[in-house]
């Protein structure tokens, strides 16, 4: 009995075996059902996902400030019209864009209507008579032909008649699609920046879910404070369109850079694009195989570029180029037949202690506008012959070489030289001269002989008519010593090109005499500011400089962000001059200005400060076409 009892226990156990393998495959059916139809979709747009795409959208710039915390060069913002194309976008897509998005916004100026090309046409026309167009290439010839040369070839066959009647709203379309057609996957490109209504601006946003790609955003573009004020030294920055340089992609694209960003083109836009470009907002888009966006997020936030406090003091700066213009004007008005040729008046202003640039001016004449023109950018790049200011360093050569001794005289009257004209100074009546009364009065004969003596012609006074003695080698000692002080070489400014000036290629006694008073090699404004500066300086030369500081971007518009750079005096040579023969050259800088019988006297000797330096006019010939049309005076 026990033991039937014992099996008639047994299909009970089966049968709650089975019942709990029933459940257990239930609750799987179930959740197949609920994989498969509710979040069936979900699962496999995420099976679909393939790619995740960076892209970079840019910020604006830096600003640029004077010494004083005065703007100088903002952003100023505008509203922008921009369309971001997913992925394998086609033609066809672009033009279906184009078709609604002319619906809403303008594209009738005259450069922009002016701005469409026959190809541009041709393309329209193809994509709205497609079918037509690709009967025009046979078969058998597009056999042997690329994808790219098919379509090349099929654009030809499109008859100028064809393309000759579009309506001003199919021109609309089409400028619209040419800016559609310059984008890149996945990146910002700017369709409308300039006039953008606000209308067309609210129209468009109400829109959007109408208009794939297309955004409406806010732009920037640079705004002057100061107007033209120093704009030239400034420079300019591309546009969206222009992109970055061509021939340079490479070393754009390796740091960052999208084809289309806005880049510095010049000047100090350039030299310090690296600060000003901040740091591009980055958004990863997750898309699909076909390439259609299904999520974004930003990973990296953006930051608009770090301000620039330049060493220029803008307020000072107008009142240079103010003075800098009238003296120009006067000296044409009041002496129109021997200031005919001149065309320009330049100055710079620079702490030869520290290197800071407070201000770099230069006013040019226009012989063909007859206008005078704001070109500081010519201070360093435009070479003249300095004339007797360079006699500071003639004077310290003939000292260090041995070719005169402190305090040394020569008497001032001319020198006759076999086959040459006659060496003098500008008045006969000078007299005896030493080495600091020569750079007060500044004499021509002085420097003429520490020349003479350089070269290793030591007789005195020089036999009338006589031929030199003449080591050729003189001559590019004499620029050795100038360049210890920044003629003649670069001065090594934070700007992208500076001009180290002109050298002459001849050699000869009287070239080398010649160069001793200024009269030979040129230079520029900037290096003859280095040169005084240098002997101001106890004979330290130090470098150039327009940037003070860098800061760190933040919101306020009324004050600066946390120091992030700051440019420390930059000594970039001594001078190897015993500093006693540089206390000779300074006292001969301070009796001419400060002195009667100094050139500069009678100019100063009012101030209610006291200057010291070297004046100088150089007498050089004006061409044109090649051609010598005269000579003139350049003070």
């Amino acid at each position: 009995m026990k033991k039937k009892k014992k099996k008639a226990q047994l299909p009970i156990r089966i049968n709650i075996l089975f019942f709990v393998v029933f459940l257990l495959f239930s609750v799987l059916i179930l959740q197949l059902g609920v994989v498969q139809i509710l979040n069936g979709e979900d699962f496999q747009e995420e099976i679909e996902r393939t790619n995740l795409d960076t892209t970079s959208i840019p910020v604006p710039r830096g600003k640029i400030y004077d010494r004083n915390g005065n703007v100088i060069v903002d952003n100023e913002a505008e509203y922008s019209i921009t369309y971001t194309p997913p992925k394998g976008v086609q033609a066809e897509d672009r033009l279906e864009v184009a078709e609604d998005l002319a619906k809403y916004i303008v594209m009738d100026d005259k450069d922009t209507l002016e701005g469409i090309t026959e190809r541009n046409k041709k393309e329209y026309w193809y994509l709205l008579n497609k079918k037509e167009a690709d009967k025009r290439i046979s078969a058998e010839d597009a056999e042997d032909m690329e994808n790219a040369e098919v379509y090349n070839a099929t654009l030809d066959k499109i008859t100028e008649e064809e393309i000759s009647d579009f309506s001003k709203q199919e021109l609309e379309v089409i400028a619209i699609k040419k800016e559609l057609d310059k984008a890149y996957s996945l990146t910002p490109q700017i369709v409308k920046n300039e006039n953008v209504s606000t209308e067309e601006y609210a129209t468009i946003a109400e829109h959007l879910d109408e208009l794939p790609g297309i955004n409406a955003t806010t732009d920037w573009n640079r705004e002057y404070s100061f107007g033209e004020t120093l704009t030239s030294l400034l420079g300019s920055i591309s546009s969206q369109e222009q992109g970055i340089p061509a021939g340079e992609e490479d070393s754009y694209l390796t740091k960052g850079y999208s084809r289309n960003d806005r880049v510095g083109k010049s000047g100090l836009e350039l030299q310090y694009e690296d600060l000003l470009r901040g740091r591009k907002e980055q958004i990863q888009y997750t898309t699909k195989k076909d390439g259609t966006v299904i999520d974004s997020k930003t990973v990296v936030e953006g930051q608009r570029g770090k301000d620039l406090v330049l060493t220029i003091d803008m307020e000072f700066q107008q009142e240079v180029d103010k003075i800098v213009e009238e003296e120009l004007k006067a000296a044409k008005k009041e002496h129109p037949y021997e200031n005919q040729y001149l065309t320009d008046a330049l100055a710079v202003v620079m702490d030869p202690n520290t290197g800071e640039l407070l201000a770099i001016s230069a006013s040019h004449y226009n012989e063909e506008t007859k206008e005078y023109e704001d070109s500081g950018f010519r201070a360093l790049s435009d070479a003249h012959t300095p004339g007797s200011v360079v006699k500071g360093a003639t004077i310290l050569a003939g000292l260090d070489s041995g070719a005169i001794k402190p305090g040394q005289s020569f008497y001032d009257r001319p020198i006759e030289i076999k086959d040459s004209p006659t060496f003098r100074s500008y008045s006969t009546g000078l007299g005896s001269m030493t080495d600091i009364t020569a750079l007060k009065k500044s004499s021509n004969v002085y420097m003429f002989y520490v020349a003479l003596r350089m070269m290793g012609e030591n007789r005195y006074p020089f036999p009338s008519k006589e031929i030199p003695r003449f080591d050729s080698n003189t001559l590019q000692v004499l620029r050795n010593y100038y360049q210890q002080f920044g003629l003649g070489v670069a001065t090594g400014i934070d700007y992208p090109h500076e001009s180290t000036g002109y050298t002459g290629t001849s050699n000869s006694p009287g070239l080398t005499m010649f160069q001793a008073i200024g009269q030979y090699d040129q230079y520029t404004a900037l290096q003859l500011a280095q040169y005084a500066s240098t002997i101001a300086n106890d004979g330290y030369r130090v470098r150039p400089h327009f940037l003070k500081e860098a800061r760190e971007p933040i919101a306020s518009q009324d004050e600066l962000g946390p120091l992030y750079k700051t440019v420390n005096t930059d000594v970039l040579n001594k001078i190897d001059i015993d500093d006693n023969y540089l206390d000779r050259v300074q006292e001969g800088f301070r009796q001419v200005f400060q002195e009667q019988g100094g050139t500069a006297y009678s100019y100063f000797k009012d101030a209610d400060y006291k200057a010291a330096g070297k004046t100088g006019t150089a007498e050089v010939g004006y061409y044109k076409d090649g051609k010598k049309l005269g000579r003139y005076f350049e003070p």
